[in-house]
């Protein structure tokens, strides 16, 4: 009796001092935790019981003082009392944005919950880890986490345990967007899978810097444990298989997707190189030497380079004896390791804004005619496609995300006639990668395309068209008779340029070659071509009929050409000489001497439309190969560059580019759209400078010009005789490799994260 009344007193009397308010709150568990972490019974339970009623109005005002003690509960020795700390924790960071703000800005706190990750308490870690979700749910405290070393220590926790060398996992479509990114159902154990979920997140949030931060071994160990999940993943994505949620204790319903995981990947491999293959040269002493092909051939006339050691330095990439056997059956293993590669956009600099454009479809399989072509030409000009675009009710096009379905459909269109047509190959195979690599140094470009095609027997895939773009055909197996025409002008076509046509009469006169193994034909941009196979054995006991070849696109783009060379040049003979020589020491003769040389850009772009000299590549680029022989290459740049100083000495007149600016003006034209990309010379340095040609506008170019015309005409030509006499190419040289190293690291970052993605034997 007497114990009964002892307890009811203790109730009472603990219920008298629970305090009424948040003040209250955190005097008493200030007292309590007085004592450090030796606090008896009575105070344990005294908090626990602050806690609990914190937890429950939490939707009102919190005062900053009860935040101070988080940190020292949250090591409370006792779990309950660190537990729900934690808790609590998660649910501020829940509450508002601007009270996720205040947690994350909380150093002790964001660090308390990171060191709790380490705790070999796996009811700690999983409170710490949940709570570090909560908190990633803002950019904020995703920037904090990762400051406090919170992925470095997740993939720590991650790894104590042993990991499946197969992962479990299903994915959950729910309706809204799986054809593109369905969830991913993990089965683990719960603290594995909140663990590599807050990986995920924050390693999708982090800056380049971030990333290179993070010690090579976890980073590495991450990747071939994600890589594993991904295979599978993809898989099942392939398949349309949907997992199911309901097992108990087993699978666990996540935020994760398909495309998070994909970025997740792609992240951590963009700056590894993977394994390359050995140098391969095209060009040998039998066919041509380089110097006589660069000097006689290069964007000239079509060329056969028999013989070449190409098709021994990708046989990695496909087993060429068993090939020739499971014609179309391999298909099938091929395109079920390929997904889409989104094209990145050529000015593309910032790796990490790609991946935001595309990060709802980073990862998905296949896309037709983005990835993909079935394709088969009929009565020699039409072409014929086995797959038909899908149209709603206002004619929008749908993207066909190839299933195992389509793939399997795909063996059936090879024996009905039609070509397999596979772009972007450099991004799925290294053995390729390294080849395109090899290439796009060898012409000064940043990258160049390589696609795939299998042509059945006795048959033609595309019509007879032109490219924009010079070819290297590379047959791999079998052969193919290539008739090659004679292009409708002598202007070099560029990139997404409209191309003329010949009529098909005056492309009677052609010239025809047979393309055999391991022959590589040379076609120049805008000459028409088109190509057919043979047939079983085609006069050649060994032809198995089918034929397989890559091809490689040089893809001039608009700052690789030379009329982009001589905007570099006048760019930096514009930046790094003393101008102050040249004018009157006043602010409109300097105004003027700034819209000089925005004419001059507009006299640059006009010589680029009529002289071919200006559209042709631009190979300063290579000269920085470890290569012998080069004292050639260097005169012959040199001499380019020469011709183009003395057509703008020449030829550039005030009175032509301003009437092209005010043709442009009442046309309402972009006239700076084809050299915006000069901006990437700038480095932070005038990117807000109106005068910067990219911020131009032309209206105010005409206006200046008016208010007195004869002064701005004399400023004009003393600016292009300066430039002309005064700028060198040794001194641009340096600017024009930096702007190419910069676009090649993009292209590079972008190749190795896809290649990672493949799931194929890379």
């Amino acid at each position: 009796m007497k114990r009964a009344k002892a307890g009811q007193e203790s109730r009472r009397l603990n219920k008298r001092r629970l305090p009424d308010s948040n003040a209250n709150a955190f005097a008493t568990i200030l007292a309590a935790i007085s004592k450090g972490n030796n606090y008896g019974g009575e105070e344990l339970a005294l908090i626990q019981r602050c806690l609990k009623k914190l937890h429950r109005s939490l939707s009102q005002s919190l005062s900053t003082p009860i935040l101070s003690l988080l940190p020292v509960l949250i090591r409370s020795k006792s779990d309950e009392v660190a537990c729900k700390s934690i808790e609590i924790v998660g649910a501020l960071s829940l509450m508002s944005i601007e009270m996720n703000g205040h947690i994350a800005s909380e150093e002790q706190i964001v660090k308390g919950l990171v060191a709790l990750l380490k705790s070999s308490n796996s009811l700690r870690s999983m409170a710490a880890c949940n709570s570090i979700l909560d908190l990633s749910t803002t950019s904020i405290g995703r920037k904090h986490l990762v400051d406090s070393f919170a992925i470095e220590n997740l993939i720590l926790r991650f790894f104590q345990d042993p990991k499946s060398s197969t992962p479990m996992v299903s994915i959950l479509s729910d309706g809204k967007c799986t054809e593109t990114c369905p969830k991913i159902v993990f089965k683990d154990d719960k603290l594995s899978i909140l663990l590599v979920n807050a990986i995920i997140i924050l390693l999708n949030s982090c800056t380049i810097e971030q990333l290179h931060k993070i010690p090579v071994t976890l980073s590495r160990g991450l990747l071939l444990h994600l890589k594993k999940v991904w295979e599978e993943v993809h898989q099942l994505e392939l398949c349309g298989i949907s997992g199911n949620c309901t097992q108990d204790g087993v699978s666990y319903i996540n935020s994760i997707r398909t495309n998070n995981l994909a970025e997740s990947v792609f992240r951590l491999s963009m700056d590894i190189n993977p394994c390359r293959a050995p140098s391969v040269g095209f060009f040998n002493a039998e066919d041509t030497s380089l110097e006589n092909f660069m000097s006689n051939i290069w964007e000239s006339s079509p060329f056969l380079l028999t013989n070449s050691k190409l098709k021994n330095v990708i046989s990695s990439f496909i087993d060429f004896s068993k090939l020739r056997e499971s014609v179309p059956s391999f298909l099938s293993s091929m395109l079920r390791g390929l997904i889409h590669c989104p094209p990145i956009p050529s000015d593309e600099h910032d790796i990490l804004h790609f991946l935001d454009e595309v990060s709802n479809s980073l990862g998905c399989p296949i896309v037709h005619q983005e990835d993909i072509r079935v394709v088969k030409t009929h009565d020699s000009e039409s072409e014929l496609h086995y797959f038909q675009t899908q149209t709603d009710n206002i004619n929008y096009e749908f993207p066909i995300i190839f299933s195992s379905a389509d793939i399997l459909k795909c063996e059936q269109a090879y024996k009905e006639g039609y070509t397999i047509a596979l772009r972007g190959m450099g991004f799925r195979y290294t053995s390729i990668a390294s080849v395109a690599d090899e290439v796009a140094s060898m012409f000064g470009q940043p990258s160049i395309g390589v696609n795939l095609y299998l042509t059945p027997p006795g048959c033609q895939g595309l019509a007879c068209h032109s490219d924009d773009h010079c070819v290297f055909i590379c047959q791999l197996i079998g052969a193919k008779k290539w008739n090659i025409f004679s292009p409708a002008g002598n202007r070099l076509p560029r990139l997404y340029e409209a191309l003329e046509k010949k009529e098909r009469g005056i492309m009677d006169a052609h010239k025809e070659v047979l393309l055999k193994e391991g022959d590589i034909l040379y076609i120049p941009r805008g000459h028409p071509h088109e190509a057919h196979t043979i047939g079983y054995g085609g006069g050649f006991d060994t032809s198995p009929g089918f034929s397989l070849h890559l091809t490689l696109s040089i893809e001039v783009e608009p700052p690789f050409e030379w009329e982009g060379f001589a905007h570099v040049a006048l760019d930096h003979w514009c930046r790094r000489q003393s101008i102050t020589r040249y004018i009157l020491a006043n602010s409109e003769s300097l105004v003027l001497h700034k819209i000089s040389a925005i004419l001059i850009h507009i006299a640059v772009k006009l010589f680029g439309d009529t002289d071919p000299i200006f559209r042709k590549a631009c190979l300063v680029g290579a000269l920085s190969r470890a290569c012998e022989h080069t004292d050639w290459l260097v005169v012959n740049q040199k001499e380019i560059f020469s011709h183009i100083i003395c057509k703008i000495r020449s030829e550039a007149t005030f009175v032509d580019v301003l009437k092209q600016v005010e043709v442009g003006i009442e046309k309402h034209e972009d006239l700076f759209s084809h050299f915006k990309w000069i901006r990437h010379l700038l480095k932070g340095e005038h990117e807000t400078d109106t005068n910067s040609i990219h911020l131009v506008d032309a209206n105010d170019v005409i206006h200046q010009i008016s208010q007195n015309r004869d002064v701005a005409e004399a400023v004009f030509y003393r600016v292009k005789s300066n430039f002309c006499n005064e700028v060198a190419f040794e001194d641009v040289q340096p600017d024009y490799v930096t702007l190419l190293d910069d676009y090649r690291k993009a292209r590079k970052q972008y190749a190795n994260g896809m290649l990672s993605l493949h799931c194929n034997d890379n």
